[in-house]
């Protein structure tokens, strides 16, 4: 039996991999196939080249939503896996470790003799749905409008294979792949995010942050923030109408290029923490719940929100010290699918004959960003007391994204994503130039190459934006210092 740990998280990834690569292929083929996913993609292909939102041919944009397809419904099982190995569900459904894998068995034999005219890939899909029925913030890991894991659905024999896949047993007659863990450490899907596809890895340049630097970033910025600003301060903003309103009071803290989650999960705990230590007498589930409200997030990967999210749920369940989801009630989990670079209020906007022309940046239908602008104002400019991040350093290849992303003054030449990045992570952090000029300026940090000081294309941002001579290997500008490639607050 392979447990995840060590060398036996690289036989899992392997395998995933795999898995992957042959959903990508019979996707593919379906999508060309079958006429209602064909259209439905070229219907979203055509706004969104009609909307500038990409200048991608339909083969190579069609390509990226299979690999997120193929990754929602392997990662869907990795969390059911997960779950139904530690307990975290009443019953097994995919496989299970001893014998919970006949549990499972029986389990599916009783609902194809019941629905005899099912298959596995319905099987599959019950154990999403068992799983979002827990809790109502799990379902958001379901999520039928957005999640890109309803657009395409394998055929028959390829869910059949998928579910073998979790069924194999090695000699010794054990599931090949266990995922009990007493810990319930979810890092192991950090590497999932990572490499689980070849082709999602160099398209968003996948890296995870180590954990030496998230640690060192969140002590660097949110520790002051916190000293600063406290756990409860209160921010205003002007809405669409230059009237000023209030948020939740309320520490805001944001990772607008999230990944799998690692400086999320590192603030909910430091949060948590202060919490308890400021309120012994309240509530434990008050102070989680408080705690997570002030946690936002945002990546332009789909897969990766859905890692981030599902590791948020489970760190809430520890939190909680519970182990089945269904006991817990609804709690807040604000992270979105959206590019950060676009999308929010107060982001930048070109203004020409299409691009940008209308109030709103095209959305994709995996983008749910605009929900969670509703909700919590993610990604509002000016509301965020601190502001972390790791977010990619390569070059954007598809010419009309380029071109979006020129809204932002430092780019200059081939830029790479860290330059506007560094600009939109200031643009979000509060100021004391802006509504809240009776509150100290907010704390930036941020991971990225040096390839920015060394390079032609970072002189607008050093020279410019930072305002800054490039004389030195280290620069201080208010919050923030750049040290040897690490940008962490000051």
């Amino acid at each position: 039996m392979s447990t995840r740990g060590g060398s036996d998280d690289n036989g899992l990834l392997k395998d995933l991999r795999k898995q992957v690569a042959l959903l990508e292929d019979d996707l593919r083929g379906r999508s060309e196939s079958e006429d209602e996913f064909r259209e439905r993609l070229l219907g979203e292909y055509g706004r969104a080249y009609a909307a500038d939102r990409t200048a991608s041919t339909y083969e190579a944009w069609r390509d990226e939503r299979v690999t997120q397809v193929a990754a929602a419904w392997v990662l869907g099982c990795v969390f059911v896996r997960f779950c139904e190995d530690n307990g975290l569900i009443a019953r097994n459904w995919l496989a299970g470790v001893g014998e919970h894998l006949k549990d499972a068995e029986d389990h599916d034999a009783a609902f194809f003799a019941a629905h005899p005219d099912k298959n596995d890939r319905d099987w599959i899909v019950a154990s999403f749905e068992h799983l979002a029925g827990t809790n109502p913030t799990v379902a958001g890991l379901f999520d039928r409008a957005h999640n890109p894991l309803w657009e395409i659905t394998p055929s028959y024999e390829a869910a059949s294979t998928l579910l073998k896949f979790w069924r194999r047993v090695g000699a010794d007659g054990e599931i090949v792949h266990s995922f009990v863990d007493a810990d319930l450490d979810t890092r192991f899907l950090g590497d999932l995010y990572q490499d689980l596809s070849e082709h999602a890895r160099k398209t968003y340049a996948l890296l995870q942050t180590p954990v030496f630097v998230e640690k060192f970033i969140l002590d660097l910025t949110l520790e002051p923030a916190v000293k600063e600003f406290g756990l409860s301060p209160v921010v205003e903003i002007r809405d669409g109408h230059g009237e000023v309103r209030e948020l939740e009071p309320g520490l805001r803290t944001i990772d607008p290029a999230c990944g799998s989650g690692h400086f999320l999960l590192g603030t909910f705990e430091r949060l948590l923490e202060k919490w308890r230590a400021e309120e012994k007498g309240t509530d434990d589930w008050t102070l989680i719940r408080r705690a997570l409200a002030s946690v936002h997030g945002c990546d332009k990967n789909p897969f990766a929100v859905a890692i981030a999210r599902f590791r948020l749920v489970v760190a809430v369940l520890k939190a909680a010290e519970k182990r089945r989801l269904d006991t817990l009630g609804e709690f807040p989990i604000n992270v979105a699918v959206g590019d950060s670079l676009l999308h929010g209020r107060g982001a930048p906007t070109r203004e020409s004959e299409n691009l940008f022309s209308s109030e709103e940046v095209f959305h994709y239908r995996t983008e749910d960003i605009e929900e969670y602008t509703e909700r919590c104002d993610l990604l509002t400019r000016d509301t965020y007391h601190v502001v972390v991040g790791n977010p990619p350093y390569i070059t954007v290849k598809d010419k009309q994204e380029n071109l979006n992303y020129r809204v932002y003054e430092s780019c200059s030449g081939k830029y790479a994503l860290s330059v506007p990045f560094a600009e939109r992570l200031f643009q979000l952090a509060v100021r004391t130039s802006g509504p809240q000029r009776d509150v100290g300026s907010g704390y930036v940090g941020q991971i990225t190459a040096n390839s920015f000081m060394k390079r032609e294309f970072g002189k607008k941002l050093i020279e410019e934006f930072f305002n800054l001579e490039p004389k030195h290997g280290s620069c201080h500008v208010g919050r923030l210092v750049v040290t040897g490639g690490v940008v962490g607050g000051y």
